[in-house]
């Protein structure tokens, strides 16, 4: 019962923090289910409520797409979680989260410096960035940072970074789900209490953090993002 209460709160928290930031259920609840399970069939299972808790935010964000970006990332992201989840089976993590953390904490520092409102990102580097962010997404369900990096550079409002980012990972849900069904299908069925507990904490906490997404004023908002992206990056570097 105590790891029950403690990943139902976790699902809370990353339900909100991925509403205001665009991503984080997966940088959030996998390591905690980890605990119990392991972190592949972790990965594989966090994806449920990932892909619900993100099917929500988009729905209740839906006009804020901005949809030139999303062609741009989206069937990028699409392909690369594809890949991931296939490689996923066999791949292990420890040097990829080294690489991650490194570039995400580059990526912290160059937002909370100002560096990054400098820069313009284009066509090409869209593309790479969502086939990376998908990889990530599908082989060790941490996808967002990488989009979030990328997509500050294009200086979008808060309202569209955070639409955008979700509809984008909706795609990577869409590819790398029944991947993961076909080759764990049975383990993620003996752990579905656990897999509830995590849907429904995430429904509830992307509920909350959807209305206080329209009270952070958007310099604030780049700030969050980039501190997410800092402490997700130590985590990462210190995990590898």
């Amino acid at each position: 019962m105590p790891f029950e209460a403690l990943l139902g709160a976790a699902a809370l928290v990353a339900g909100a923090i991925a509403a205001v930031a665009g991503f984080g259920i997966g940088s959030v609840l996998t390591p905690v289910l980890a605990l119990q399970t392991g972190t592949k069939l972790a990965v594989a299972a966090i994806a449920i409520p990932h892909a619900i808790g993100t099917a929500q935010r988009y729905w209740l964000l839906r006009r804020h797409v901005e949809r030139r970006m999303l062609v741009g990332f989206g069937v990028a992201s699409a392909l690369g979680g594809l890949t991931g989840a296939l490689a996923h089976a066999w791949l292990t993590s420890r040097i990829l989260a080294l690489i991650f953390g490194a570039l995400l904490i580059l990526a912290a520092t160059a937002e909370l410096t100002g560096w990054m409102r400098k820069v313009r990102w284009g066509r090409h580097a869209a593309w790479a960035a969502g086939a990376l962010s998908g990889v990530l997404g599908g082989l060790v369900g941490n996808q967002g940072g990488i989009r979030a990096a990328a997509m500050l550079g294009f200086g979008v409002p808060k309202e569209s970074f955070v639409a955008t980012a979700t509809a984008i990972a909706l795609f990577v849900d869409a590819a790398r789900l029944p991947v993961y069904f076909a080759t764990q299908w049975q383990e993620m069925a003996r752990i579905w209490p656990l897999i509830a507990i995590a849907t429904a904490g995430v429904v509830v906490g992307t509920a909350f953090g959807t209305r206080l997404l329209g009270w952070l004023p958007e310099r604030i908002f780049r700030r969050v993002v980039a501190a997410l992206l800092g402490a997700l990056g130590v985590y990462m570097l210190a995990r590898g």
